[in-house]
Formats: structure tokens, C-alpha cells, sequence
């Protein structure tokens, strides 16, 4: 193709100048992407077979980038208990792994594994009846085997545990029950009822009662709860247990199950006690927009434990 004029020659200046314009935009578009992409880690989703409990049970595996990169690196735990009706993949279905890959790619958290393992409707712990032991096998079998097959650092000090709602409820529950295993326990919207009422088993479909199913007993045994409650562990553990732990908790202030109150009454307890802990109540529901809202501050409060300890 010949070009005569000057107005054909302006024509074909124009054209490479907007390829090349397009070319090293497509560039810099690359480069921009590459540290979000090497940010974002990936998630293993499988199933550890269970002796306690004699089945396999579900779990997943947030694993940083680099742990496909440097095979002899150890890392932080953090463990994460997911809510009732929930599952293992609980932070993916809510957009938690993206406010860790976000929070990692803006540098404000280092690289560390999460671990979250199905609950189903455990409150994780054993129930009333002894017929499913799940508290025995997070703490004799989960914890270990994960933290061997995924090369957590394996001290206290850099282990850490959360959850959500019945997650919030466990993590809370454990971490008091078991102090020497973790540096710091968070919990968002946790399932605390600090005194039950004499109708506590009579609402319908929806009610605390009625969630909570057989896990307390059939009938509800009132004794069993009290026992395995978060307030429980939080008045009998010592007060040198507590205060080497850091705890933090928030709920919303028109939580759908009145919630807010038991966590009133937990920020109280502990105050009582001595226990330096971080409480917020925030505007908002038992939802999992409250929990996505306040979930970069729970994991940057966490990172500031578990991360510190490595």
C-alpha cells in the first residue's frame, strides 16, 4: 500500500503510535497484575480420615503463595471455626480468603496457613451423649496431622484460632479450655448465652434451643451446658492462663439471637478478672455482612500475635 500524501503519512503515524500506546499499556497491565496474582496463594480442600470419630471429615487449607515455593518453610496457624450451617469452605463463600490475599498483597500481614475444618453442628466439642467426640479429634488428631502435612511452626506462640457465631463459640471455648495451645483466640458475633432460660428448649425452628440440637443432650441437660460454657472456662482457668492470651471479640448491637448480651456479659467477666481483652460492639446484625465488615480486623489483630511469634 503506497501513501501519497501527508494527510496518509499523519494517518500512518497516528496508527503506530496508538499500537504502541496499546502495547505498553497491555505491559504495565501485566506487571500490575503480578503481585496480586503471586499474592493469592491457593486453597487445598480434602478430608482427613478420622479414628475418634470414625469417618473422614472435610476440612480446607488456605496456603500463602510461597508455600509452593520454599518447601522447607514453616509457618503460623491461624484456625478457623465457621458457623452453624456453614462449612469448611466457609471463607471462600463469604469473601474471607480475599480480605487475606488483600490485606498480604497491601503488606499489611505476613504470610501465614489457615486451617478450617467442618463442623457440621459440633459446637465443637464433645457431645452430651459421647457419641461425637469432636473436641477430641480437633485437639488429638486435626491439629497435629494438619500442622505436619502443612508445615506450621508448631509452638504456641505462633498459633491462633477464630471463629464465627457457633465458630465463635468454639474458638472461645478452646482457646480457654486449652491455654498452652494458643497465643490468641478472636471471635466474631460468638453464640454466647451466659445464663439459660427455663424455656431455653421450648422456641421453634430458629430459636438457640432448637440450633443447638443434641449436641447439649436429649433432653437439653442444663448441667452439660454449663460445664462446656465459654463463661465457664473463663471464671475456673487462672488468671495467668488468661492474661498470656490475647482475646478479642465483637458482635453487632441487634444481633438476631440476642448474643450481644452474652458478650456483655463475657467483656464484663473478664474485666473482672483482670484480663486485658479487646471488646467492640458494632452496628449490625448475626449476618455475614457484619462478619465481612470487621474481618480485616480480626485477621491484622491476629497477625500481630501469631505473626510476632515466629
Amino acid at each position: 500500500m503506497e501513501f501519497g500524501t501527508s494527510a496518509d503519512l499523519a494517518t500512518l503515524r497516528k496508527g503506530r503510535i496508538l499500537h504502541l500506546a496499546l502495547r505498553a499499556w497491555l505491559v504495565l497491565l501485566a506487571l500490575s497484575l503480578v503481585p496480586l496474582l503471586h499474592a493469592q496463594g491457593r486453597a487445598e480442600c480434602s478430608v482427613i480420615k478420622s479414628t475418634v470419630l470414625a469417618r473422614p471429615v472435610r476440612y480446607c487449607a488456605f496456603l500463602p503463595d510461597s508455600f509452593d515455593q520454599d518447601k522447607t518453610r514453616q509457618y503460623p496457624v491461624l484456625y478457623y471455626l465457621h458457623g452453624l450451617g456453614d462449612n469448611e469452605q466457609s471463607l471462600l463463600n463469604f469473601g474471607g480468603w480475599d480480605v487475606i490475599t488483600e490485606l498480604r498483597r497491601q503488606g499489611k500481614i505476613g504470610d501465614f496457613i489457615v486451617l478450617a475444618p467442618s463442623g457440621g453442628h459440633t459446637f465443637y466439642l464433645n457431645s452430651a451423649d459421647g457419641k461425637v467426640r469432636y473436641e477430641d479429634f480437633f485437639i488429638k488428631e486435626f491439629m497435629p496431622q494438619m500442622e505436619k502435612k502443612y508445615r506450621a511452626d508448631g509452638t504456641r506462640a505462633t498459633r491462633g484460632i477464630t471463629g464465627v457465631s457457633m465458630g465463635g463459640y468454639g474458638a472461645l471455648r478452646l482457646a480457654f479450655k486449652y491455654p498452652d495451645e494458643f497465643a490468641a483466640v478472636s471471635a466474631q458475633m460468638p453464640a454466647l448465652i451466659a445464663d439459660v432460660p427455663k424455656d431455653f428448649t421450648s422456641g421453634g425452628p430458629g430459636s438457640p434451643g432448637f440450633l443447638m440440637g443434641d449436641v447439649f443432650g436429649s433432653p437439653f441437660s442444663r448441667a452439660y451446658f454449663e460445664r462446656n460454657n465459654v463463661f465457664s472456662f473463663a471464671r475456673s482457668d487462672s488468671a495467668a492462663s488468661l492474661k498470656r492470651m490475647k482475646i478479642y471479640f465483637n458482635v453487632g448491637n441487634n444481633d438476631d439471637y440476642g448474643f450481644e448480651q452474652g458478650a456483655l456479659q463475657l467483656d464484663q467477666l473478664l474485666k473482672s478478672r483482670g484480663t486485658p481483652h479487646e471488646f467492640h460492639i458494632y452496628p449490625g446484625r448475626h449476618d455475614p455482612q457484619f462478619v465481612i465488615r470487621h474481618f480485616g480486623d480480626v485477621i491484622e489483630w491476629q497477625w500481630k500475635t501469631i505473626g510476632a511469634g515466629k
